[in-house]
């Protein structure tokens, strides 16, 4: 048996469906084919990124689409080559397509969610998100779904409705810089002014707060006046979004360490409970 027959010879012969050695390995060559072109242009792109640091948002958004399409176009070839008409499913499942649909309508939504993502650019690799109260910066954004990786390290898998449907917090979308705040209550009759001193004083001895740039010094607000306490919210700018919570524990303690010193009291909640009581005569006849 020379290579030519070897190439020819049928792996299935049915009736409506034939398969050689030769379709296979044209189908497995394809599939080569395109991994290497997918390698190639990606480096290419890559490459390009060094260029303009800026655009690594959209050069992610380019490779990703360029890859989906190769792959459509890829696997419609293979079906070309191996025979299989693809008219065959298109009209064949019509009916499971309809079921399908219905079925799998929050898989649409987030595949064309993903399109809106990579082509809009809303929201961009490295981002740093808020979803659902989670905060995580973004790792990946795929066509269906997207990865954020927490401030506890865990990777969680975020679907891209949730990114064009819901009301999210981008904190990278418009600026470094983003105020938070840490709220606090004193007892009644405690200084207030010792106590605004206090509290921006511990921001500005705070490692990772902003206390050097125009425009961008903590500040103190009372915001209430609360039915065991004065409540006071401290406000400060900082660079460092993603460990901010790490920020804000250490300026508690030190806000516990001041008030130690300046012997101001964090009131805890009181009630009154006041007791009534009352006596009942009971009067009652004895038959004999």
């Amino acid at each position: 048996m020379d290579w030519k027959e070897i190439l020819n010879f049928r792996l299935i012969d049915l009736e409506n469906f034939k398969l050689s050695v030769y379709q296979l390995l044209l189908a497995f060559v394809l599939l080569g084919v395109a991994r290497i072109l997918i390698t190639f242009i990606r480096r290419f792109l890559l490459r390009k990124l060094s260029e303009h640091p800026g655009d690594h948002g959209k050069t992610h958004a380019i490779i990703q689409l360029v890859r989906y399409a190769f792959w459509i176009v890829v696997v419609i070839m293979i079906f070309e080559v191996l025979d299989i008409k693809v008219t065959w499913f298109l009209a064949g499942g019509a009916a499971l397509f309809v079921g399908l649909g219905l079925g799998l309508q929050d898989m649409f939504r987030d595949v064309v969610s993903g399109i809106i993502l990579l082509f809009e650019r809303s929201v961009a690799m490295g981002d740093i998100m808020e979803v659902d109260g989670i905060v995580g910066r973004v790792t990946r954004i795929g066509l269906r779904t997207s990865s954020m990786r927490t401030r506890d390290g865990k990777s969680i898998i975020v679907p891209n409705s949730k990114f064009t449907a819901d009301n999210i917090i981008n904190w990278s979308n418009d600026a470094i810089t983003t105020r938070f705040s840490v709220t606090v209550g004193v007892a009644y009759g405690t200084n207030e002014l010792l106590v605004r001193d206090s509290l921006i004083n511990v921001a500005n001895q705070t490692a990772g707060v902003i206390t050097d740039e125009e425009g961008f010094n903590p500040f103190v607000r009372l915001i209430n006046f609360g039915d065991s306490s004065l409540d006071f919210e401290l406000l400060f700018w900082t660079h460092e979004i993603f460990p901010v919570e790490n920020i804000r524990s250490n300026i508690r303690f030190a806000i516990l360490e001041s008030f130690r010193k300046h012997q101001i009291t964090i009131p805890f909640p009181q009630r009154d409970l006041h007791i009534k009581t009352a006596e009942a005569t009971l009067s009652f006849s004895q038959d004999k």
